[in-house]
């Protein structure tokens, strides 16, 4: 085949081949297919889009550049979850031993923060001696001490995502739901879970920012499970404001502990605790012990525990604390109706939580702490955020990406999104 045939069938309007899209697809990862033509071509995807059979061959050839994982052995259903990403979002922490507790096995490959999302991997590393690198057969070995492993992808799952993805990221491409979907759940697929549930963030603090968008995104990925002979569900779940009051890698940590112990934020554990009963009924458990009954007796933290150390990580040694601190204060008395989460994630990058680039460092010590939600009353002076840094070098321009972050009325109630906006399924 001619990379430039491919091109041009896309470009104006045509429908692609299941045969072109695995030529292209095999062919770019092998090196025989210029960057600058694949860019091309996701180029014209993103203006002409692709059909739901077009979207699954594209997929599918992806999960074929690499290996696949297989969890047969195990005497247990799987099931695993996804977040789009957003602020504060450190649900899969507490969510993967609190799964396990009810009776699945969680094998999560996880990801790391780029911008003002943070990212899984990044949060356990804030833990002394945790490893986010394993094999699959050490995978295996936590999974069978544990119920649930965390940790990142091999680079023989999906080889072309991830070069492709790296393109789509310096060409303007990032923005196609075709392409995103299938750069999803082609690692998903690929993972070899039985079952699979979809958390996709809307609001200002996520990829999509409306949930007609998101709505759209969620069904394109669900359809991609489905036809993949996995059990996919998806939430919407709003994203315009932090979830929790932690933003940042060892903050966001100390939080999950809590929800694990039986506390935490109440919109952190009502997310929690939804996904996992999602989870369940994926795997074919919704009979299983209810979530909300393994926090409350403890067994969700001993699979965390277990969790932890299996992977050379101390679930007792203490967290990295930045060290410096400074607070912004309300200027008025009132009620908080607004806490953009967008501007609250860029003042944790700015602070040193994130990274610009995939090879960037971060100090897991960085972050904000949200002392007041949108919907509870505050007064004059009193502490509204903390930022933390190692660097106090950082604060000028983290307090500039708050300057318009919140609003305070006298009275009122704020305008927000429901937690859980909707559920998408095949």
């Amino acid at each position: 085949m001619d990379a430039i045939d491919v091109i041009v069938t896309k470009r104006d309007g045509g429908e692609l081949s299941r045969e072109q899209i695995s030529w292209m697809i095999g062919a770019y990862t092998r090196g025989e297919v210029a960057e600058e033509q694949m860019a091309a071509l996701a180029m014209a995807i993103l203006l002409n889009g692709m059909t739901r059979r077009e979207i699954a061959d594209w997929t599918a050839a992806m999960i074929d550049s690499g290996e696949r994982m297989d969890w047969s052995v195990l005497d247990r259903p799987t099931a695993d979850k996804h977040s789009t990403g957003g602020v504060g979002d450190k649900i899969t922490l507490p969510l993967a031993p609190l799964v396990a507790a009810c009776g699945a096995y969680v094998p999560q490959l996880s990801g790391r923060g780029l911008g003002h999302t943070g990212g899984t991997l990044d949060k356990l590393e804030s833990i002394p001696g945790w490893r986010a690198s394993l094999s699959t057969g050490e995978m295996l070995d936590v999974l069978r001490a544990a119920g649930a492993v965390v940790c990142a992808a091999g680079s023989g799952l999906a080889p072309a995502d991830r070069k492709l993805y790296a393109l789509r990221d310096v060409t303007g491409t990032v923005e196609s739901i075709p392409l995103i979907a299938s750069s999803i759940m082609s690692k998903k697929i690929a993972e070899g879970t039985g079952s699979l549930v979809l958390d996709v963030k809307v609001g200002s603090g996520a990829f999509m920012k409306t949930p007609e968008r998101a709505r759209e995104l969620a069904r394109t990925m669900v359809e991609l499970g489905t036809d993949a002979g996995v059990r996919t569900v998806a939430l919407l779940t709003a994203m315009d404001r932090p979830l929790g009051r932690a933003v940042g890698n060892a903050l966001e940590v100390a939080e999950a502990v809590e929800v694990l112990a039986g506390g935490g934020p109440s919109d952190v554990v009502e997310l929690t605790v939804r996904l996992a009963r999602e989870m369940l009924a994926a795997a074919g458990l919704d009979g299983a012990k209810d979530p909300a009954d393994a926090l409350a007796d403890g067994s969700a933290m001993d699979v965390w525990r277990r969790m932890i150390a299996a992977q050379g990580g101390d679930p007792d040694a203490p967290l990295p604390r930045a060290a410096e601190t400074t607070t912004v204060t309300a200027p008025a008395s009132g009620v908080l109706v607004r806490l953009d989460a967008y501007a609250v994630g860029m003042a944790a990058w700015r602070l040193g939580a994130g990274r610009a680039r995939k090879e960037d460092p971060v100090s897991h010590a960085a972050g904000v702490t949200v002392h007041v939600k949108p919907g509870e009353t505050v007064r004059e002076g009193a502490p509204l955020l903390t930022l933390h840094a190692d660097d106090p070098a950082r604060f000028p321009r983290a307090l500039e990406a708050l300057e318009d972050a919140w609003a305070i009325v006298p009275d009122g109630e704020p305008d927000l999104l429901p937690l859980i906006i909707d559920r998408v399924t095949a």
